[in-house]
């Protein structure tokens, strides 16, 4: 299980596009690596296959590794670590380690 959930909101720690933030649009468990969005474009040659679609070059979104992606904090206002705290109810929550707010 990553730290790191769908509709997330992220930061790049590394690579052409650090310093960017985005949400987590899928994760690839299988392959460690995760999709957000406006992050990591790439061209790509798309082929016309039908009549009223256009073909050419499309610049699509790439998987990026989730090692290179830090969980941003809207209280803290910066990327940080995430740490786990179990309740009274004995819920697993998600938390920041340096504010310790509930993300």
């Amino acid at each position: 299980m990553y730290k790191i959930r769908r509709d997330d909101t992220v930061q790049v720690m590394k690579g052409k596009d650090s310093g960017k933030r985005g949400r987590v649009l899928q994760i690839l468990f299988a392959e460690r690596r995760a999709i957000v969005e406006g992050i990591n474009f790439v061209k790509k040659h798309k082929r016309q296959t039908r009549q009223d679609q256009q073909g050419g070059i499309v610049s699509i979104e790439s998987p990026i590794a989730i090692a290179n992606l830090r969980l941003y904090c809207k209280s803290c206002d910066k990327p940080v670590r995430v740490g786990f705290a179990v309740s009274k109810d004995k819920a697993k929550t998600r938390i920041c380690k340096s504010c310790k707010e509930v993300l």
